[in-house]
């Protein structure tokens, strides 16, 4: 029976397997560049602080500029991906990606700087919502965690590809996100060949077909047939019944649709708290700042970009560990595990930094505890790679019921990208206060999102899309 727990339709998934992987393949290119474009600033933050003559409460501006724009394009994403379909929502993302990355090697001064970052925060937060919906409703159930952990993949990805260009540019450039290559300085070139990927993602999005529940609530049942027997196989009619009953009304999502007993349905509460948690535990300080974070503490510019290469290879590992455990032992066990893991590295972090010797302006960590530093960051990386980076993009594209799904999962991802705007607009100011205290702070939420998922996560290991609403 159609939505039962053995899914015998899923039988003949595995012959679809390759040809779907293609498809979430070529989807979870949003995902590279949303980590391409997040984290290649670390590289030109510095170069940037000088190049405008800006303090360090500009420049966390600056940073945290994209993130606004993020929660815009999260926030429009979901009722846009209703009207215009999912893969016209990709394009659009991939536009802005170009364009963003054309204006951001080409500033001429701060503010202008900060308007390029936005136009790329918007096509982040398009691509961080479009990936994983799309994704999770062309993969068959036995399957979906593995697939939607490919946006987490090309995430960290476009994370590590971003520090390998920032590494290598900076050297040919002469050791310095400063030096010149050509008529522009490195840094200008880190932001700019985002254009590449980007150009690549428009071309791809060209080759995939269209979400089969979209197809189902626009009435283009035809195609939504034939997309259901490419990627699923065995009872597409049964599946096409199961879609429309999930469906419901024929009525477009909408924002007040999400309305509960306070003032939102539980549901969404929980899925805007993960995505909040997954931000608090100060993340993105590492992939934002982990540069100028070294340099902080007494190591050179060169070094803290390979230190900063070196962290997004953790997160790769931790990402295929996720991959491999998604499906197997389930979403809620992996998130209390790096919850945990993340919690005693961050404190551990902390208490190393707090060694720093100062003198003047001047700071420097002994090696010992450089050492400790560095394993215990990467420790907290791994951790986080393993668990709440994968799992919460799991979980957001599959947790709500289908009728509110696209609205619910604007509203997290909006709230997901507001926590990290606020993370990464006070770490400058926290970092110049004390470092050890700010990751005093992190610790803090990473103790508290164990306890939160200990109370308030279900688990959805093996449940079709149209089971989370029952």
């Amino acid at each position: 029976m159609a939505g039962s727990d053995s899914h015998p339709s899923e039988g003949g998934s595995e012959a679809n397997l390759a040809h779907v992987l293609l498809i979430a393949g070529a989807a979870a290119m949003g995902g590279f560049l949303f980590g391409y474009d997040s984290s290649v600033i670390n590289g030109a933050v510095d170069a940037i602080q000088h190049r405008f003559e800006v303090g360090a409460g500009v420049t966390g501006l600056t940073v945290a500029a994209a993130l606004l724009g993020s929660a815009v394009g999260a926030a429009i994403a979901g009722g846009a991906a209703d009207r215009i379909g999912r893969i016209r929502v990709m394009q659009l993302a991939g536009v802005l990606f170009v364009v963003s990355a054309i204006g951001s090697a080409l500033p001429f001064a701060i503010w202008d700087l900060a308007i390029w970052r936005v136009v790329g925060g918007v096509a982040i937060g398009i691509a961080s919502v479009i990936a994983p919906t799309y994704i999770a409703e062309v993969s068959p159930a036995a399957y979906r965690g593995r697939l939607a952990s490919m946006q987490q993949l090309a995430i960290v990805l476009g994370i590590a590809v971003s520090q390998l260009v920032n590494y290598a540019l900076a050297a040919l450039a002469g050791g310095s996100a400063l030096g010149m290559l050509g008529p522009l300085q490195a840094w200008q070139w880190m932001l700019g060949v985002e254009a590449a990927p980007a150009l690549l993602y428009i071309m791809l999005s060209l080759t995939i077909p269209e979400s089969p529940r979209y197809l189902v609530r626009v009435g283009r049942i035809d195609r939504a047939r034939a997309v259901l027997a490419e990627v699923e196989g065995g009872d597409v009619e049964g599946r096409i019944a199961e879609i429309r009953a999930a469906l419901g009304s024929e009525v477009k999502p909408r924002l007040s649709d999400l309305r509960g007993p306070f003032l939102l349905l539980p549901i969404v509460w929980i899925g805007m708290a993960i995505s909040a948690f997954q931000q608090l535990v100060g993340i993105n300080v590492i992939f934002y700042y982990s540069a100028s974070l070294w340099q902080s503490v007494g190591v050179n510019e060169s070094d803290s970009l390979l230190l900063s290469l070196f962290t997004s290879v953790v997160n790769i590992v931790g990402t295929f560990i996720a991959i491999g455990l998604v499906d197997r032992i389930g979403r809620r066990p992996l998130l209390l595990v790096g919850s945990a893991g993340m919690a005693v590295a961050l404190a551990v972090t902390g208490y190393a930094f707090s060694h720093a010797e100062v003198v003047g302006e001047q700071a420097s960590l002994p090696f010992a505890w450089g050492a400790v530093a560095l394993a215990s960051a990467s420790a907290f990386v791994l951790f986080f790679a393993l668990s709440w980076g994968v799992v919460t993009w799991v979980l957001l594209g599959e947790m709500f019921p289908l009728r509110i799904r696209a609205a619910a999962m604007a509203v997290a991802t909006a709230t997901q990208w507001i926590a990290n705007w606020l993370v990464t607009v006070t770490f400058p100011a926290l970092r110049d206060w004390n470092l050890p205290g700010a990751y005093l702070i992190y610790t803090a939420f990473a103790v508290l999102s164990f306890f939160f998922v200990l109370r308030f996560v279900a688990e959805t290991k093996g449940k079709t899309l149209e089971e989370m609403g029952r």
